[in-house]
This record gives structure tokens, sequence and C-alpha cells, in this order.
């Protein structure tokens, strides 16, 4: 418990990943991805209960590894590339709530594709929403002035440019430009009864974002997986 709220933790773990094969069991610095997410429960004491949503036998075999989580099987209509994080949410809580008679107040959502978290990252995200009347709480990162929205341009078949924004034309100096900010994946907090209730992480005027210092890499693509590893391994050098 965290301040009095039973919390149910999820790491959703889907098996079909197109840009990177087996990506959440991939190599890492040594170890699968997905170990650094479930070994940082071993950190996270007030955490009730813990699970990995999962389709795929291998995953769930190196999740299970360290102990500290449980699997959810997902159903065929929840394994698919277009399902949103909402409905597997639900599905690993109602599971969970089911089987054990219990009842959580929180869900935390882990996703194993940003391996840099801290722990102290995951209890600020937690803390906020706890602290807060918020339904939702992401953790974001500052984007680089270099990717700012303001800066990005579509380019048309005929091979004509334009802004994506409609004030990007106007912006002259990079000074002008208000600071942007993206979801970086090291964690989601969010109210139960949202869970139950939403299809989406969003709400308007529910969902607040938390800051989190420090350098994080979500992993989509090969060169990601590669950062990400030379991160760690600087690490573990000094």
């Amino acid at each position: 418990m965290r301040r009095g709220k039973r919390i149910l933790a999820v790491i959703p773990a889907r098996g079909g990943s197109k840009g990177i094969p087996n990506k959440n069991i991939s190599s890492v610095a040594g170890k699968p991805l997905i170990s650094y997410t479930t070994e940082l429960l071993k950190e996270l004491p007030w955490i009730d209960s813990a699970v990995v949503s999962t389709d795929s036998a291998a995953i769930a075999d190196v999740a299970l590894g360290p102990g500290t989580v449980e699997i959810v099987w997902r159903p065929e209509e929840l394994s698919g590339d277009n399902i949103g994080d909402m409905p597997v949410l639900a599905h690993a809580l109602a599971t969970v709530e089911t089987k054990r008679h219990e009842r959580y107040e929180i869900v935390v959502m882990l996703q194993p594709t940003s391996p840099l978290r801290a722990v102290g990252d995951v209890e600020a995200c937690v803390d906020s929403l706890l602290e807060g009347s918020w339904s939702s709480v992401w953790t974001v990162s500052e984007t680089d002035l270099t990717y700012h929205p303001q800066k990005q341009v579509r380019i048309s078949s005929s091979g004509a440019v334009y802004f994506y924004l409609p004030g990007g034309a106007t912006v002259i100096a990079r000074q002008q430009l208000e600071p942007a900010y993206h979801r970086n994946g090291v964690c989601y907090s969010f109210t139960a009864d949202f869970v139950k209730s939403s299809d989406s992480v969003f709400s308007p005027g529910a969902s607040a974002a938390l800051i989190t210092p420090g350098r994080h890499i979500s992993i989509d693509t090969p060169e990601d997986l590669r950062e990400v590893t030379a991160v760690i391994e600087s690490k573990t050098l000094r």
C-alpha cells in the first residue's frame, strides 16, 4: 500500500513486436529487457500485486524468473497491433481482482521498453496521482528544441513543404518556442475507477504530467536498443 491505497502494477508485454522481434526479451547489456522492470519491483515494496500481461510463453518464462510477478494471459482480442493500453489494463485488473477477491484503488503501468527508469520516478508518479485530484498521471521528458512541434513539417506528394502547425512559419529564433514535452514511458498511474471506465490514458482536465529528470529512452527501434545498451554499460563501468 501507499498512503492507504492498494496498488496493482501491470507490465504490458505482448509477443508480437514487428520493429524488433521478441523485443521485450531482447538482450540489453546481458539481461532480458523485461527483467529491468520486473527486478525493479523488488525496490517497490508498497506495490501490493504485480502482473505481466502477455500472450507469449517465452516472455512469461523470462518474467517469472525473479519471482516478483504473476502472469495474466491476454485473450486473442487483446493481442493485436492496434490494441490500446486501457483494455489491457482493465483486463489485468479484473482478472486479479476476481482471482484474489481483492479490490485495488490504483493501477500503475510499467512498460518494459523504458529500462532506464529509477525507483524515484515511479514513486513520484504515483504520489502525484495520490496528492492531486487526477484520474491519470504520465511521466514526460522535455523535447529537444530541434524536434519541437512548431519546427516539424510535412511534404506533399508533389514535394511541397508545409508546417504541421500553422504557427511554425512565424518562428525565427529558438527563444520563441515554448517548452514541449513527450511521453517517455517511464510510468503511468491511474485510479482503478478510471481504468474500468475509460478507453484512453488521457482525459481532458483529469490527466496530469510529471517531468522526470535524467535521460530516458523508450525502445522502439534497433537503434534505441543499442543506445540504451550503451547507456547501461557506461553506468556499470563507473
